[in-house]
C-alpha cells in the first residue's frame, strides 16, 4: 500500500493486474495463427511475471507493445529458410515468428537457463515443431551456424548488436532489429562497425501495426 492506501502496481499478481485484450485489428493481423499467439499470451499472463520474464507494468500492454510489435518483423523475413532470434528472452519476437511462419526454421538463442526452461515449455505447449533452442550466447555460435535472417529485440545498441549478429548471417541474408526512439543516434554511432562487418543497405522502417508503430532496422550482409 502507498500513503493513499492504494495498492502499488509492482505488488499486483497477474490475476489482479489489468491485462489488455486483442482488438479485432490485432486478431486480423495474426490471421490463422491467432490461436497460438493467444495461447502464448495466456502463458505469459499466468507465469510471465512470476518467473521474471515480464514486469507487471507490461501486462496492460502485452498485446499492444509486445505481441503486435513482434509481429511487425514478419513481413521482413525471407520467403523460406532459417531465422535466428538472438536474446529471445520471454519469446519476443522469436516465439511470435515461429507461430506466424511455420514454414521457417526458427532458432531461439538465449544464454539464461531460466529463460531456456520457459522457451522449451512454450515450444512444447504450443506444438511448435519448427523451433530449435540454443542455450548459448550468440558469440558461441559464430563460425558454427549461419542463417538467412537474424532478429533481435531489446538486446543491445546497434554497434554491439552488429558484432553479435553479423557472423551469424549468411551472405545476402539480413539483420532485422526492432528498435526504439534512439535508432538514429545508434546508427550514427554504429556506421563504421556496420561497414566493417559488411552490413549494408541500412534501412529504417516505421511499420504501422494495430494500435501501435514499430521501428525496424533492416540491413543486408554482402560479404
Amino acid at each position: 500500500m502507498n500513503d493513499s492506501g492504494e495498492k502499488e502496481i509492482d505488488s499486483l499478481t497477474p490475476s489482479e493486474a489489468e491485462v489488455d485484450s486483442p482488438t479485432p485489428a490485432m486478431i486480423e493481423l495474426f490471421g490463422p495463427h491467432f490461436s497460438k499467439v493467444e495461447h502464448f499470451s495466456q502463458m505469459l499472463v499466468a507465469e510471465g511475471e512470476l518467473r521474471g520474464l515480464i514486469g507487471p507494468r507490461e501486462l496492460p500492454r502485452l498485446w499492444g507493445r509486445h505481441l503486435v510489435n513482434s509481429a511487425a518483423v514478419v513481413p521482413f523475413l525471407p520467403p523460406r529458410g532459417s531465422v535466428a532470434d538472438v536474446g529471445s528472452g520471454a519469446g519476443f519476437p522469436g516465439i511470435v515468428i515461429a507461430c506466424m511462419r511455420p514454414d521457417l526454421d526458427v532458432h531461439l538463442i538465449e544464454p539464461m537457463e531460466r529463460r531456456i526452461v520457459w522457451l522449451t515449455e512454450v515450444v512444447d505447449e504450443l506444438g511448435l515443431d519448427n523451433v530449435t533452442i540454443h542455450h548459448k550466447r550468440a558469440e558461441e555460435l559464430h563460425k558454427r551456424l549461419a542463417f538467412d535472417a537474424v532478429t533481435a529485440r531489446a538486446v543491445a545498441a546497434m554497434d554491439k548488436l552488429a558484432r553479435y549478429t553479423a557472423p551469424l548471417i549468411r551472405r545476402d541474408g539480413h539483420l532485422v532489429a526492432l528498435k526504439g526512439q534512439k535508432v538514429d543516434s545508434e546508427l550514427e554511432k554504429a556506421k563504421y562497425v556496420l561497414k566493417k562487418l559488411h552490413l549494408v543497405e541500412v534501412e529504417v522502417n516505421e511499420v504501422e501495426v494495430p494500435d501501435a508503430e514499430s521501428t525496424l532496422v533492416v540491413t543486408a550482409r554482402k560479404a
